[in-house]
């Protein structure tokens, strides 16, 4: 059994066991707390039984008119509680906070080509590569320097689905800024 619940300041002392995986991407404490004070109610923690952290989403909302969206800034869950279903209901939190809380018109994230595991639950989701970003990710001396997919999810708010259409060609990091 396992709680989804909204992240606190000490749970940054007791999530180490998340975040060691090499495809986590992990921040300075004051990065957590930033986020924590700005968007609360986007970044949540999945909790087992006996308090021990399982994994954790980090979002934000940003944009502005037909950009305005919800993002995911990490999505990480332990080895030892992958395929469970954690990811799939730290995702929905995010989704559903900025559908209904922000009025946002897709979600987009983005991840490593290398990644083809959470590539393959976020299209179950209903996200489609929406763009290549071009050496996003820089070698930390474990993964090597990657491209990343920018991945997208429209809203309701998006009833075209505008946000959704894949671009042709692969674009530079400083063209992913909103």
């Amino acid at each position: 059994m396992s709680t989804i619940r909204r992240f606190r300041a000490m749970d940054m002392f007791r999530f180490n066991n998340i975040n060691l995986d090499r495809y986590t991407e992990t921040y300075n404490l004051p990065f957590y707390l930033s986020y924590m004070s700005s968007w609360p109610d986007l970044f949540h923690v999945a909790e087992s039984a006996d308090s021990t952290l399982m994994g954790y989403m980090m979002g934000k909302v940003e944009g502005k008119r037909e950009l305005w969206h919800g993002h995911v800034t990490a999505l990480t869950v332990a080895p030892e509680c992958r395929r469970l279903g954690l990811g799939r209901g730290l995702m929905s939190f995010l989704e559903n906070a900025s559908e209904k809380i922000y009025d946002c018109f897709f979600v987009d994230l983005f991840v490593r080509p290398s990644n083809t595991v959470a590539i393959a639950m976020y299209e179950s989701l209903g996200y489609i590569v929406y763009r290549q970003v071009l050496d996003y990710y820089v070698t930390d001396g474990v993964m090597p320097t990657e491209n990343a997919y920018d991945m997208r999810k429209a809203l309701a708010r998006d009833a075209d689905r505008k946000s959704v259409v894949p671009l042709k060609h692969p674009v530079s990091v400083e063209d992913t800024y909103f």
